[in-house]
């Protein structure tokens, strides 16, 4: 076989601190790798504005090529990696082979590492392709495995609270009334997409849960993706972020259907969740709900550019995204006295959800400020370091990134309840349970968008330029902050638009 050249695939490889102790990967173990395909072409400013694509629409003229999809398969073939899939819609080829073919492939090395009694692969350099694909690939995922995210919810201090010990806490149907969500619509005929990265659900809670609310008990389906699965264990763990989420979106929008898309906690397998949810043509998601990230220095380049290409996607087809902000304020669950903001929070083409702290008095706000109780319980926010400043945040004041100066992308859009201590009575497991986060403020946004949807008769989609030009529609946050790195810097609420909350707490469009 006559050797081709090969050049790198910028972006593809970042060093991991935690990954010292490197050893030799099994060269015989299989596994899976997704390749993504470029665009047949750019996608129409229009269609991300309102005019949306359909499914079909998309897949016909601004999917990725055969033509393509043949040309990465015959240098996979060359290289002993067999086919598990190609999806086009998705711009993605699944191939599967050794580990040793694989590097020989990608002209890459992987090395292994244990953390926490587990192994994973992680790559020493950057992924390689032949110079005949590089304007063809535009990403390889899943040669390196490690943990790529964490959940944004919180228990209240001591763990878990039972519903009566916490007299301040809400039911997510108690929130949507005092919210002033819209009322005579219950999200149907739309369908809610939740990303998880781990967990799982019980019936007989989802059941139980929404008798005790005297709500009719919503359609959830499990959907697995890359071998992920609806796997349930104890109340501590991942199940909290999975009920958190069925329990808000369902109980805000009960005539919506849940599809629950399961995937290891991967780059790979949360790309490919995402874009399965997306072109998903039989349960056809209206909305997205995902409650994982991680600051963004913790993503390689082709993650960040890859993610937000298919949120792009995903704002052309008429799907709204809403995802948590994080839940340790400024810092972002880093610890090196800067300020970071959670990905895939800082991508443009989602909603961010901020956090706040609600005091009410029966059905009346009485307060509602920026959540902050610690340095590790409060609402994310900030300026990207990578996404420059969109378009529609021109007049909204965004400042420059603090420690960098960079003029980007500012978050969060909006807010709603997530302090733990006035957080969400949900059902885990069997347990009652008091749960916040800013976890807990994407299904609840994605339930809302599911109302408004059902009421306007179409899809609301990619909501921010209309957010952002008509500012009114949310309730303004203007008392907190979030500055919680050891220098304490961060941000300040103020009238307007903040990286605390947002614009504040929407309840229409």
């Amino acid at each position: 076989m006559e050797k081709k050249s090969n050049v790198k695939l910028a972006g593809s490889y970042k060093a991991l601190p935690q990954a010292k102790k490197l050893k030799e990967a099994d060269q015989e173990q299989t596994v899976e790798v997704t390749v993504r395909l470029r665009r047949k072409k750019k996608l129409p400013a229009d269609a991300i504005m309102g005019k949306h694509l359909t499914r079909k629409e998309y897949e016909t003229d601004y999917a990725a090529e055969q033509s393509d999809a043949d040309k990465v398969e015959a240098f996979a073939h060359a290289h002993n990696l067999t086919t598990v899939d190609v999806n086009l819609a998705r711009r993605s080829v699944i191939l599967s082979g050794k580990i040793s073919d694989l590097q020989t492939a990608f002209n890459v090395t992987v090395k292994t590492y244990r953390k926490a009694s587990t192994n994973y692969r992680t790559l020493t350099g950057e992924i390689h392709v032949p110079d005949d694909l590089q304007d063809i690939v535009a990403g390889v995922f899943g040669l390196d495995n490690h943990p790529i995210a964490r959940p944004m919810f919180q228990t209240p201090k001591g763990g878990i609270v039972s519903h009566a010990a916490a007299p301040q806490s809400f039911t997510p149907n108690q929130l949507a009334k005092i919210y002033g969500f819209p009322t005579g619509v219950t999200g149907k005929g739309q369908c809610i997409a939740i990303i998880e990265l781990g967990g799982g659900f019980r019936t007989t809670d989802i059941t139980n849960y929404f008798k005790g609310l005297k709500i009719t008990t919503p359609t959830v389906k499990a959907i697995a993706v890359d071998g992920g699965k609806n796997s349930p264990s104890t109340a501590n763990g991942p199940d909290g972020e999975v009920m958190l989420d069925i329990e808000v979106a369902g109980a805000v929008a009960p005539g919506a259907t849940l599809a629950v898309y399961f995937t290891p906690n991967t780059d790979k397998g949360f790309l490919d969740a995402i874009t399965k949810a997306i072109h998903d043509t039989q349960n056809k998601p209206s909305v997205i709900s995902i409650s994982w990230g991680s600051a963004e220095v913790n993503w390689t380049q082709q993650a960040l550019d890859n993610f937000n290409e298919s949120f792009k996607t995903a704002s052309a087809l008429g799907i709204t995204i809403c995802v948590a902000a994080g839940d340790s304020g400024s810092r972002d669950d880093e610890t090196d006295g800067k300020v970071h903001v959670d990905f895939p929070a800082s991508s443009p083409y989602v909603l961010a959800c901020g956090g706040t702290k609600l005091t009410v008095n029966g059905t009346k706000i009485t307060n509602e400020v920026v959540w902050h109780e610690s340095t590790s319980s409060a609402s994310g926010g900030g300026v990207s370091n990578y996404f420059p400043l969109p378009d529609y945040q021109t007049k909204a004041n965004v400042p420059l990134a603090l420690d960098t100066k960079f003029k980007g992308r500012g978050l969060p859009d909006v807010a709603g309840n997530a302090d733990p201590n006035t957080g969400y009575q949900v059902l885990v497991d069997g347990q009652q349970m008091v749960i916040g986060g800013t976890s807990a403020v994407a299904p609840l946004m994605a339930g809302l968008i599911a109302l408004l949807n059902e009421q306007k008769k179409k899809p609301a989609g990619f909501i921010n330029p209309t957010l952002y030009s008509t500012p009114n529609l949310c309730r303004d946050i203007t008392s907190g902050d979030n500055k919680t790195t050891s220098k304490k810097t961060g941000y300040t609420a103020a009238i307007g638009w903040d990286a605390c909350t947002g614009w504040g707490v929407l309840s229409k469009l």
